[in-house]
């Protein structure tokens, strides 16, 4: 709860701090140091870019990065650290990052500390919960929904402390209570140490090094793989929210309520709190399927997350037709939208997150929740990339591409399930 409220509080301000205030004023951007040679380079790949399009692009490659590094977090616990002391590692440096970001010259270094916090804390926390249930126990997927909720708790309050700090008193000091929000991480977690699994490293090589994989675990490999490449589209466009959706809320919603000017940071909050009000709903919902022999496959859970992440953006495409050139809309179009993009993720992200550790071989498996978030790299990245194009094209025409991309990636999911589920056999 504690390190996803750092990390959405930062989350909230990131887009709006950056066109609004860092890279808004060229002689303060120059500043910042290691920003002149990173604009260089994405200038030289992708061409001349407004403030717009190259926030866009630090923020793909932030959140990007955010998913890519899990992989070495995975292996330097596999191998090296162990999950637990790994964990501890990636707090201190997720909590250095958010202090580093109360200077603006440091801004980037700052996020290369949240980038590498993340990755040793990302695949090690989850393989954790997985641990706590013992081979085949089927409460894990309800286990993961529970942990996705406790997620969503930190996610929820974090744009209300520290967007409205970032907004109403000064970014830097929303910056600063992301960091005392991991630091209060770091307490529980020792705090509860006797709560959670502790690894020995000794037992864990001699798992990995007692023997080979079999070729039954190879094919659940790739089948994983092929999963993890479908991931991508999910997360390329559910990650808007963070970016063109949160300047859709900055510049093209009417957040005056009574005469008060709610600040739109506000709107990250929207998903985690239909999470927690939605995941036991559907959690019931699924155990109801089950008993009638009627629950849909984990992959064909997989493939519903995706089209109703792509469906979510048809409520986007009339509002952009509803609310033309510089007028304001109601914040309705922006809830409608994220409670649609919040069923499509509890379809998609805790049964993905289950299915990892059910298939994963045991000598592998915090390396392939590595490689899980590894698709989710590629996939925030994408959410950068198709950023720019937000002011590139028609607002309609940008959330119709969103949309197709996302009905299309579930689509594949279904034409694909029947061979995987033959893979994956009882897993799925």
């Amino acid at each position: 709860m504690w390190e996803r409220f750092s990390y959405y509080g930062m989350r909230a301000l990131l887009v709006m701090y950056m066109t609004k205030y860092l890279l808004f004023d060229p002689s303060r951007a120059a500043d910042v140091l290691g920003y002149t040679a990173l604009e260089s380079f994405l200038v030289s790949v992708f061409g001349p870019m407004n403030i717009q399009q190259m926030s866009s692009q630090i923020y793909g490659l932030y959140t990007g990065f955010v998913y890519f590094t899990p992989f070495f977090g995975g292996l330097l616990a596999d191998k090296l650290l162990g999950q637990y002391r790994t964990v501890y590692l990636g707090g201190v440096l997720m909590a250095i990052g958010h202090f580093l970001m109360a200077s603006e010259k440091m801004f980037l270094l700052a996020l290369v500390f949240l980038i590498l916090g993340n990755g040793c804390f990302k695949p090690n926390i989850s393989t954790q919960v997985a641990g706590l249930y013992p081979e085949g126990d089927p409460r894990r997927d309800g286990a993961f929904t529970i942990f996705y909720m406790g997620i969503n708790l930190g996610a929820f309050f974090s744009p209300l402390v520290c967007g409205t700090l970032g907004e109403k008193v000064g970014w830097h000091w929303g910056f600063g209570a992301a960091g005392v929000g991991m630091m209060l991480g770091l307490l529980f977690y020792w705090l509860g140490s006797g709560l959670v699994p502790h690894d020995s490293l000794t037992e864990k090589t001699a798992v990995s090094e007692s023997r080979k994989l079999t070729k039954d675990e190879w094919a659940s490999v790739l089948v994983l793989i092929v999963l993890c490449a479908l991931n991508i589209m999910f997360w390329a466009i559910y990650e808007q929210q963070g970016n063109t959706l949160q300047l859709w809320a900055d510049e093209k919603t009417d957040w005056n309520m009574m005469g008060w000017q709610i600040p739109a940071s506000w709107f990250q909050s929207f998903n985690p709190l239909m999470i927690f009000i939605f995941a036991p709903v559907l959690n019931m919902f699924w155990s109801w399927q089950a008993k009638n022999g009627k629950e849909p496959s984990s992959v064909m859970k997989m493939g519903i997350g995706c089209i109703l992440c792509g469906g979510a953006y048809i409520l986007m495409i009339l509002a952009a037709k509803a609310v033309p050139g510089a007028e304001k809309g109601s914040v309705f179009w922006l809830v409608g939208t994220v409670f649609v993009f919040t069923m499509g993720e509890l379809y998609l992200s805790p049964i993905g997150l289950s299915l990892v550790t059910k298939v994963s071989p045991k000598p592998i498996v915090s390396m392939m929740m590595g490689v899980w978030f590894l698709s989710s790299f590629i996939g925030n990245y994408m959410t950068g990339y198709l950023g720019t194009f937000y002011t590139k094209m028609p607002k309609d025409s940008f959330f119709l591409m969103l949309c197709g991309l996302g009905i299309g990636t579930g689509i594949v999911f279904f034409l694909i399930k029947g061979r995987i589920n033959k893979v994956l056999g009882k897993f799925v």
